[in-house]
């Protein structure tokens, strides 16, 4: 009888039980404490800046000579390691000389016998001038005797032409290098003949000074010109393919005398030394221009900037101590440390610089003293 009483009540009070619970009597909400992250926070500062930009630049020799055969001939010799430095003057190959030796012998030879002609010439002439102021001969003889000199005098002349031109041959065969540089590979090896039209028997590229090669858009470079009022001679530093920095500063010396249409940018050129040969032609690196005449821009630290898909942002906070999100437009770098902003940012304003990760955007944060 009991178990049929417990039965029936449990049948009556389930339905009341559960339409309480529906009602939310019986919940139990849990409201967790919201505790405000500890931030460190800066106010943003301004600092007397150079404006520069970066561009990607190509390391370009002064002087690119190609060495070629002048005369005809066997390649003999070549007097030089492949790689190594050389001096202008220096010898690098020898063709065969020998053809050449013998025509400077037969110019000189020649030389000699209208040397001869003409001096029997002159005293024939001499002669002359005497006998056609006595009357002893004909006007006519005179004159033919003077033209036989006056023709020898010519002969002589070019006589003395083919006998540079067979030094100047001659001294063709010994090749000298014209500058001062490295040398590359020898693309033509002893034993082959070389000739005027044959292709280069090797390249010297001058290393000490250097040039490196860029462009900036016309935007950059329009904003460099403003500043300094000239759009040359900019300071211009040099980063090497591993990131370090070049030891030496160069000047911008060139730009181009046009935009490039397709591009929109415009060539720079900056010159360097290299006296350790660090920059090799054909080398790759990051450029970095500057302007003479500084500017004054606010900064920011780096630790305090992050990046979403829109754009770099900071936590800005507003009168009542609330981090906002405020998107800024980031410049080149200012130290280690800081960045230059180009907007987003103004004088005063208050950042959160560390903690960052844990900030809430709009929700309170607590300020380290």
């Amino acid at each position: 009888m009991k178990k049929a009483l417990i039965i029936v009540s449990a049948i009556i009070l389930l339905p009341i039980l559960f339409r309480l619970i529906s009602k939310g009597l019986f919940n139990l909400t849990y409201k967790p404490v919201f505790i405000p992250p500890r931030v460190k926070v800066e106010t943003i500062k301004e600092k007397e800046i150079y404006q520069s930009f970066e561009a990607s630049g190509r390391v370009d020799s002064v002087f690119e000579v190609n060495i070629v055969a002048r005369v005809s001939g066997y390649l003999l010799e070549s007097y030089f390691k492949e790689g190594a430095f050389v001096k202008a003057g220096q010898t690098l190959f020898l063709i065969e000389p020998a053809q050449y030796q013998n025509s400077v012998s037969t110019s000189n030879a020649d030389i000699k016998n209208i040397q001869a002609k003409l001096n029997y010439a002159n005293k024939q002439l001499a002669r002359a001038r005497e006998l056609v102021k006595q009357d002893y001969i004909a006007k006519s003889k005179y004159d033919e005797i003077q033209s036989q000199r006056d023709s020898l005098v010519a002969q002589l002349s070019a006589a003395n032409s083919q006998h540079r031109d067979a030094m100047r041959n001659l001294s063709y065969t010994s090749i000298k290098a014209p500058v001062s540089g490295r040398v590359g590979s020898v693309d033509v090896s002893a034993g082959n003949y070389v000739s005027p039209s044959s292709s280069p028997l090797t390249t010297i590229y001058s290393t000490n000074p250097i040039y490196v090669l860029f462009s900036l858009s016309a935007e950059k470079f329009n904003a460099l010109t403003k500043i300094d009022k000239t759009p040359i001679n900019h300071r211009v530093e040099i980063f090497l393919p591993d990131g370090t920095k070049y030891n030496y500063t160069g000047i911008q010396d060139f730009y181009d005398n046009k935009v490039d249409k397709s591009t929109g940018s415009i060539k720079l050129r900056a010159s360097l030394q290299n006296p350790e040969n660090l920059l090799i032609h054909g080398e790759f690196v990051k450029v970095r221009i500057y302007a003479n005449k500084s500017i004054i821009r606010p900064i920011v630290p780096i630790v305090a900037v992050m990046s979403s898909q829109e754009s770099k942002y900071v936590y800005k906070l507003d009168k009542n101590n609330i981090p906002q999100i405020s998107y800024v437009q980031i410049g080149a770098p200012y130290d280690s440390k800081h960045w230059i902003v180009k907007s987003g940012l103004k004088v005063g304003d208050r950042i959160v610089t560390d903690g960052v990760l844990k900030v809430i955007p709009q929700k309170p944060v607590e300020i380290e003293k």
